[in-house]
């Protein structure tokens, strides 16, 4: 259902961007198997796919240290990442699809009501290679200007250097920017930049959505468009 904390206004909306995981596709088995098969490879017993699934949303680095339970060895981890890594290029299309609606959310919001074209883009902490490749193979490539991850600049979310990067060669402002994805890290990540925020309660992380304040909340891709066909009735600031 969609919730509406905080109208934004679609008329000034030009530029939207996304998480990856967990808002536009659900790859939870394919980063759950790879993680596991990682785990197997280094003598360390699997865990549960749900388990694995709240590690999401930092970073492949993250992921495999927090699979690993936060060990200080940093070695352990690189080579840990390296084995998860490759197995993860292999098999990161094995099950991972669009969650539904999102086509049709794309289609619908890739220009204002006015007919004026929108620019749109993905944003994510996963590495920029397997996630253009994702793009390319399941059709989102062509919606999006822009595909950088989480090695295409210095810092990954919540800092905002990619957001703001995004920003500035999309040449618009930040008041004009709605960034969409399923966790605290993609609200912070956009406050910090000065964007407008919609949180979805259907993701990977989704857990995490609701600890920081979205300007809206949906449960399924397919209500994106209509936070934005709910004109704002005042200006905010941004």
């Amino acid at each position: 259902m969609l919730q509406i904390l905080n109208p934004i206004p679609a008329e000034k909306i030009r530029l939207i961007v996304f998480d990856l995981d967990g808002t536009l596709i659900d790859s939870r088995k394919d980063l759950t198997n790879s993680i596991n098969a990682m785990l197997t490879e280094f003598g360390r017993q699997p865990l549960p796919e749900e388990i694995i699934a709240t590690y999401i949303g930092d970073g492949a680095g993250m992921l495999v240290r927090r699979a690993l339970g936060d060990p200080e060895d940093e070695p352990l981890v690189e080579n840990a990442l390296q084995h998860f890594l490759a197995h993860y290029r292999e098999h990161k299309l094995d099950y991972t699809y669009v969650y539904p609606g999102v086509f049709e959310s794309l289609e619908a919001m890739r220009t204002t009501a006015d007919g004026s074209p929108r620019k749109m883009a993905v944003l994510t902490n996963k590495p920029v290679g397997p996630s253009v490749a994702i793009c390319d193979a399941l059709g989102l490539s062509p919606y999006m200007f822009r595909i950088y991850g989480g090695n295409s600049f210095a810092s990954k979310k919540p800092d905002p250097e990619g957001l703001n990067a995004v920003i500035l060669e999309a040449g618009i402002a930040p008041g004009e920017t709605l960034m969409i994805g399923d966790s605290s890290v993609d609200i912070l990540t956009a406050r910090r930049a000065g964007a407008w925020v919609l949180g979805c309660r259907f993701g990977l992380s989704s857990h995490t959505v609701e600890s920081i304040p979205s300007d809206c909340l949906v449960d399924a891709a397919g209500e994106w468009a209509d936070a934005l066909a709910i004109e704002s009735r005042a200006s905010f600031p941004r």
